[in-house]
C-alpha cells in the first residue's frame, strides 16, 4: 500500500497546464490546517517546482515546525499572518489560495463572532492586496457546509438549503455563504479572477491539536488504544474525501477552473454515515465503538445537517479523477498520524 507521501508525490504526474505557476508566487493562507499543510507539501514536492510558495499561518513557531525540511530552501517562506489584519507586504502573490478558517465545533459554540469575522475579513483583506500587487487569481477554499439542510438530493453548486441564521452554530455556514459572495461580488465589481472551492468532510493526517470533528477524535480514540465513542446514533449521512484527493482537486480549479465559478470536491466512492466511519476506524485500530450520551455544549455544536452527499460532475468535466478506497486511505492516515505523533 502507497503512503501519505507516495500520494503527494503522484499530484504531479496529473496532466495540468502546469506551465502556469512557472517563476511565480503561491501564497497558502491556513497552511498549517489539514488542507493547506497538504497543499504545501504537494507544491514543494513537484520535481520540476521553479515557483515560490510563501506558507502563511497565526503560529510561527507551529509553521516552522510543520515545514521544518523547507525553510533552508530559497523557493520556500513561512510568514506569520492572520487573516482578520491587512495584508502588510511588497511581494507579488500571483496566486492567493486562501485556505485558512477554523473548522474546528468547539469554535462555532466558543467563538461564534471571531468565526464570522475570519471569514469575511480574510477574503476581503487578501483580494484587496492581491488586487493591487498583480494578483492572477484567488481561489478561495469555502466549505460544503454552504448546502445547509437539503432536501435529500445529490447537491449541486448551483443548490441552496436551508441554514437557521438564528442559531449561532451557523456562524460557519453563513459565513462562508457571504464570504464566497464577497468573491464573485470583487470579480464582478473590480473584474478579480476568483475561483471557489467547496470541499466536503475531508480527513488526511496533520489536522491540529484542537481539531474536534469527529473524524479526528475518533482517530485520537484508536491511537490512544481507546475504544471509539460515538456521541449520537451516527446517522447522518455524509460525502468524505482523502486530502490528497482534495488538493488534487484544488489545483484542477486553480489551473483550469471557470473565474467565479464553484466547484463541490468530494469523493463519490466515499459516502457514509458516522456510524460507518466509526465502525471502519474501529476495524483499523482494532477497538469497537461504543455510545455515550452528549453534553449540552457537545450538542450544541453539531452539524444539524441530516445528508450531505455532493456531486463532483462539474469538477471532473475539468479533467480531475479519484481513484482507490476509502478503506485504504484512512489506513494510511491512521499510519502517517501515528508516524507524527
Amino acid at each position: 500500500m502507497s503512503t501519505y507521501h507516495d500520494d503527494i508525490n503522484l499530484i504531479f504526474h496529473e496532466s495540468l497546464p502546469w506551465e502556469k505557476l512557472s517563476g511565480t508566487n503561491i501564497l497558502v493562507t491556513g497552511a498549517t490546517g489539514l488542507i493547506g499543510s497538504t497543499l504545501v507539501n504537494a507544491l514543494m514536492s513537484n520535481p520540476c517546482r521553479d515557483y515560490s510558495v510563501y506558507a502563511s499561518g497565526r503560529n510561527m513557531e507551529r509553521g516552522q515546525k510543520r515545514f521544518e525540511k523547507y525553510l533552508s530552501l530559497d523557493s520556500f517562506r513561512f510568514i506569520r499572518y492572520d487573516v482578520m489584519m491587512p495584508l502588510q507586504s511588497d511581494v507579488q502573490f500571483d496566486y492567493i489560495i486562501h485556505a485558512a478558517s477554523n473548522a474546528s465545533p468547539n469554535a462555532f459554540s466558543m467563538s461564534p463572532v471571531e468565526i464570522v469575522k475570519a471569514n469575511i475579513s480574510g477574503v476581503s483583506n487578501l483580494i484587496e492586496y492581491g488586487m493591487g500587487h498583480g494578483m492572477k487569481r484567488f481561489l478561495y477554499v469555502s466549505s460544503g457546509e454552504v448546502y445547509g439542510e437539503g432536501d435529500g438530493r445529490v447537491m449541486t453548486e448551483e443548490y441552496s438549503g436551508y441554514v437557521d441564521c438564528l442559531n449561532p452554530r451557523s456562524c460557519y455556514p453563513s459565513s462562508k455563504r457571504t464570504a464566497e459572495t464577497l468573491c464573485v461580488s470583487y470579480a464582478s465589481e473590480y473584474g478579480a479572477d476568483v475561483v471557489i472551492a467547496r470541499p466536503c468532510h475531508v480527513y488526511g493526517p496533520n489536522f491540529t491539536e484542537s481539531d474536534n470533528r469527529v473524524y479526528a477524535q475518533f482517530i485520537r480514540n484508536i491511537l490512544h488504544e481507546e475504544d471509539i465513542v460515538l456521541k449520537s446514533k451516527g446517522e447522518q449521512v455524509r460525502s468524505w474525501c482523502y486530502v490528497v484527493d482534495c488538493v488534487s482537486a484544488l489545483l484542477y480549479v486553480l489551473l483550469k477552473g471557470a473565474s467565479g465559478e464553484a466547484y463541490n470536491i468530494a469523493d463519490p466512492n466515499s459516502v457514509l454515515t458516522i456510524r460507518q466511519l466509526a465502525e471502519m476506524l474501529a476495524e483499523i485500530g482494532s477497538r469497537k465503538v461504543i455510545m455515550d450520551i452528549p453534553s449540552d455544549i457537545e450538542k450544541s455544536v453539531f452539524n444539524p445537517v441530516s445528508k450531505s452527499v455532493f456531486s463532483v460532475d462539474k469538477l471532473e468535466r475539468l479533467g480531475w479523477k479519484v481513484s482507490g478506497n476509502m478503506y485504504e486511505k484512512m489506513s494510511k492516515t491512521v499510519s502517517q498520524v501515528r508516524h507524527i505523533s
